[in-house]
């Protein structure tokens, strides 16, 4: 008889408070370090606390995988009870944390290989980062509570990272300069003309690029890269789509909102704002639609 599964996912899942209720996660949270200090993502630090920093001092902090250890004691409440666990992962191509996760899973097995009673760990890279990963997430849960075991649950999962479509546009270049990202003269030729680039996550790996160069202000960038969205992609699944933000005006919000529900696609339209992680990264201003492909 299957295992009864708990379902697990990096913090950078970003999924927020009340969605990750709904879906019965348990989150583990990626590290925020300042020198000797560390938080832990969504627990103890928020993004706006994040921004003050940079601002007031220029000081912006490091993002720490979660290790091996930290993956056994977090997962072995769990499988000691009995059950399985499906845990999901930030894209391999933008940290270890997935191949830690492996690792871990790795270990706990061969530990508990005789008892039978032992639940087994199915880690996985999403290939992907914020709601592209809580995607994914949310489809797990959905398979889980229809009574899935975790290995098929597993598989069904892998099998629809593929389909993960995730990108956002970038208001500031001030982050990425100062993580070493992005050069300065890149960054002051971008001011200089106007520049909004759009980034896509590349859903084999979970590796970033630039995708195109809006120019004018957000109210004017936003319209035309959701509409680039849907011009781009023929076959989007209607079921759900993330508005992710990192720190954005209440109207802009408003203004992609509508300009999505104007398409009349998608049955539900989830507004979620960034974590510590993702925000580190990208700085505030950044906002993105994140849907499935059939």
């Amino acid at each position: 008889m299957p295992k009864p599964v708990i379902l697990t996912a990096d913090s950078t899942c970003d999924l927020g408070a009340e969605l990750t209720a709904r879906y019965n996660v348990a989150l583990i949270p990626i590290h925020i370090t300042y020198g000797e200090t560390s938080y832990d993502d969504g627990v103890n630090i928020l993004p706006d606390e994040l921004y003050k920093r940079f601002y007031d001092n220029g000081e912006l902090p490091k993002t720490a995988a979660i290790n091996v250890a930290e993956y056994v004691d977090f997962f072995t409440p769990f499988i000691t009870k009995g059950f399985d666990v499906v845990h999901i992962g930030l894209g391999g191509a933008l940290s270890c944390c997935p191949a830690n996760a492996m690792i871990a899973a790795g270990e706990l097995a061969e530990a508990n290989a005789a008892d039978g009673n032992i639940g087994r760990v199915y880690a996985l890279d999403s290939f992907n980062l914020s709601t592209g990963s809580g995607m994914l997430v949310i489809e797990a849960a959905e398979r889980i509570a229809a009574g899935m075991p975790a290995e098929r649950v597993a598989g069904e999962i892998g099998a629809l990272r593929g389909k993960v479509q995730s990108s956002f546009v970038l208001e500031t270049l001030k982050f990425m300069v100062a993580g070493g990202r992005c050069s300065s003269l890149a960054a002051f030729g971008a001011n200089l003309l106007g520049l909004k680039p759009s980034i896509r996550v590349d859903n084999t790996s979970g590796g970033m690029g630039v995708d195109k160069k809006y120019r004018g202000n957000m109210e004017k960038v936003l319209p035309e890269y959701i509409a680039d969205q849907f011009n781009r992609f023929k076959d989007i699944n209607p079921r759900r789509a993330f508005i992710t933000h990192s720190g954005v005006d209440d109207g802009l919000i408003r203004l992609v909102r509508e300009a999505v529900e104007s398409r009349g696609v998608f049955d539900e339209i989830l507004v979620t704002r960034a974590g510590c992680t993702i925000s580190s990264h990208c700085g505030p201003g950044t906002l993105g639609l994140l849907f499935m492909t059939n």
